[in-house]
């Protein structure tokens, strides 16, 4: 029974870390910027422009806050799945769909929110290259929902 209580709590953690370590990468990959401007970026969420003097206790926030992040959309998912088993029967269409509503809140709710107050400008291959990591984000979350739900 005590094995059945970790289930979900692994599948939050493991999915969400995964998941914002490789967006983190995939942003690298984007903005052809390396490691410590995409999290000085992230801290910004929080700091605002003064981020970028911020050095490395600003990124390191940043990476902070992209985990938690990671690991509260996370959350959502395996709570949801808890309440709708088709989400884990149909992980992949369910984990797509997902990373297609963590796009739209990250970039028109999330980012207009912070510290950073703009809305989303994306060209369209920003859009199609932002979109294709979240729907990576989304079905790497899936994954270990199903994964931890089977184990």
């Amino acid at each position: 029974m005590r094995k059945q209580t970790h289930r979900p709590l692994a599948a939050i953690l493991l999915g969400g870390m995964i998941a914002a370590t490789i967006d983190i990468g995939a942003a690298c990959l984007i903005n052809d910027r390396g490691v410590p401007f995409i999290l000085h970026t992230i801290a910004g969420g929080i700091l605002g422009p003064r981020t970028y003097s911020g050095g490395s206790a600003t990124a390191l926030l940043g990476l902070t806050l992209q985990e938690l992040m990671g690991i509260l959309i996370a959350a959502i998912y395996v709570g949801a799945a808890r309440l709708l088993p088709l989400l884990v029967r149909h992980w992949v269409a369910a984990g797509l769909l997902y990373g297609v509503v963590i796009f739209f809140v990250m970039n028109y709710l999330v980012v207009p929110l912070s510290a950073w107050k703009h809305q989303a400008h994306l060209s369209a291959p920003k859009f199609m290259l932002n979109m294709a990591a979240m729907l990576l984000f989304g079905v790497i979350v899936a994954y270990c929902a199903r994964r931890r739900s089977a184990a």
